[in-house]
């Protein structure tokens, strides 16, 4: 059950990433509300988690890499919590 739990919230963390990559092409598109609760609520979960990598990452040709080193690292922390939780738990 726990396994499940916190597979699940990797999952969300990660579809949140992929809305803010996204988000972040739709105003060459079309405009839209920075200041709408949705958009807010993306930004404000993502932009702890993709800041540092930012300050690590320089952007190349004006294309943000962040998130794509963030998955990495995402799916490093989560195999390592679900290992550990597996050897505290059997």
């Amino acid at each position: 059950m726990i396994f499940l739990v916190v597979d699940v919230m990797f999952d969300v963390i990660r579809w949140l990433i992929i809305a803010r990559i996204i988000l972040s092409f739709i105003p060459l598109f079309t405009r839209i509300d920075p200041y709408h609760p949705l958009i807010r609520f993306i930004v404000e979960i993502t932009e702890p988690l993709m800041a540092p990598f930012r300050k690590l990452i320089p952007p190349v040709g004006g294309l943000d890499l962040s998130p794509i080193v963030l998955f990495l690292v995402l799916e490093f922390v989560r195999t390592l919590v679900i290992r550990l939780l597996y050897m505290l738990l059997y």
